[in-house]
């Protein structure tokens, strides 16, 4: 697996993993957009033999702090750690751009998600009560902070 910069070119087939892993998934002009907004960083992480997307992820960069907005493995990649690498190769880069903390929202019931972001360092740090729709479902809001060398 590598793990690159999403082009335009990558919508077609992200398009098909936001599909399979999201009850309200983004459009195709969400793609467009965040992939011409300056403050956004999307990777993707492509089977080396084949080039076929197995997940992507998209951070929002601002000041010091990343706002993780997306995070999805097909189906047919999950439970081989590709989750985890993703975000590692997303904080890796927000790190490189001067960012000390980063946020996400993840559904109360996506046991395997906060497991996944609890595992990674991110703690629970509060919930947005009905944030989700389709179905409707809180937020668990999580973040990570850089250590600080005074402490």
């Amino acid at each position: 697996m590598i793990i690159r910069p999403m082009t335009a070119e990558d919508i077609d087939a992200v398009l098909i993993v936001e599909n399979a892993c999201f009850t309200d998934p983004w459009s195709r002009k969400s793609f467009e957009d965040s992939l011409n907004e300056p403050s956004a960083y999307l990777l993707v992480m492509a089977d080396d033999a084949k080039e076929k997307i197995a997940g992507y992820c998209c951070l929002y960069h601002v000041l010091d702090e990343g706002e993780i907005v997306n995070v999805a493995v097909a189906p047919e990649y999950r439970q081989k750690g590709y989750g985890g690498e993703l975000v590692r190769a997303l904080m890796a880069l927000g790190t490189s751009l001067g960012e000390n903390r980063f946020f996400l929202e993840v559904r109360a019931g996506n046991t395997a998600g906060k497991r996944l972001y609890e595992s990674l360092g991110f703690e629970m740090c509060g919930i947005r009560t009905g944030f989700y729709s389709n179905p409707k479902e809180d937020a668990v809001l999580m973040m990570w902070e850089k250590a600080s060398v005074c402490q």
